[in-house]
């Protein structure tokens, strides 16, 4: 079974437009894991643009599932990361001027300090994650750093305009997947993924685990959090029992 991971971040997004206290992330995560999900993802960033230090020490004494951080290869945040000891963290581009993350972390033009990350997160016990491009250099060099999985962005396909360049992006992405698990890695798969895009991803039998958040919590407008994370866990069961 494909787990989810459910991306709190656009919760507090909202709370930060006025710099308040609602809605409390916290809760979010409370209702997400009524709702069915695996595992909880956030990014706590340099410029703490959504996710606060405060939030991810409260989530990690609160949330009965496992605790996913995204975050940059940097000092101030790979230190907070081995203080806090979330169950997986998951390595992550990131830029100031992007409104989210914008394609995968560039293992081969950031071979140390990846390395260096890979290795401080593992001796303080917390299991690795690289968030890559579909391309097999990037999964080989993640392999041979130590990490244990590697997600696979999903951007292109999510992106993807027309019917032709959907069946193009899936195969990348389907090839990829494909090469990691043979390389030994835990596949995840995640960005721009939603209610409907997601099924043929889902469905790919070596993706353990998708990482879901804007559509989750966009939906979550209209229905409630709980009934949002519902109905994605009932798709991607589906798409597995097919």
């Amino acid at each position: 079974m494909v787990r989810l991971g459910v991306n709190i971040d656009h919760v507090a997004t909202l709370r930060q437009a006025r710099r308040g206290r609602e809605p409390d992330p916290i809760w979010a995560a409370v209702e997400a894991e009524l709702g069915g999900a695996d595992l909880i993802t956030v990014h706590l960033r340099e410029d703490r643009r959504h996710i606060q230090d405060r939030d991810l020490r409260l989530l990690r004494e609160t949330v009965k599932v496992p605790l996913n951080l995204e975050l940059a290869a940097v000092p101030e945040i790979l230190r907070i990361a081995c203080e806090v000891r979330p169950d997986q963290a998951t390595l992550v581009p990131e830029r100031r001027q992007e409104i989210t993350t914008e394609g995968g972390l560039d293992v081969v033009r950031n071979e140390r300090i990846v390395a260096d990350a890979i290795r401080q997160l593992q001796g303080h016990g917390i299991r690795v994650a690289v968030f890559i491009d579909p391309d097999p250099q990037q999964i080989e060099l993640s392999k041979a750093f130590g990490a244990e999985a590697v997600e696979i962005q999903t951007a292109r396909y999510s992106e993807a305009r027309n019917e032709a360049e959907v069946r193009e992006r899936f195969a990348e992405v389907c090839e990829s997947a494909r090469y990691a698990h043979e390389k030994g890695l835990a596949v995840h798969m995640g960005h721009g993924l939603n209610y409907h895009n997601v099924r043929q991803i889902a469905a790919i039998p070596c993706v353990q685990e998708l990482n879901i958040g804007h559509s989750i919590v966009s939906r979550a407008v209209f229905v409630g959090l709980r009934q949002a994370v519902a109905e994605m866990k009932r798709i991607l069961e589906e798409s597995r029992r097919r």
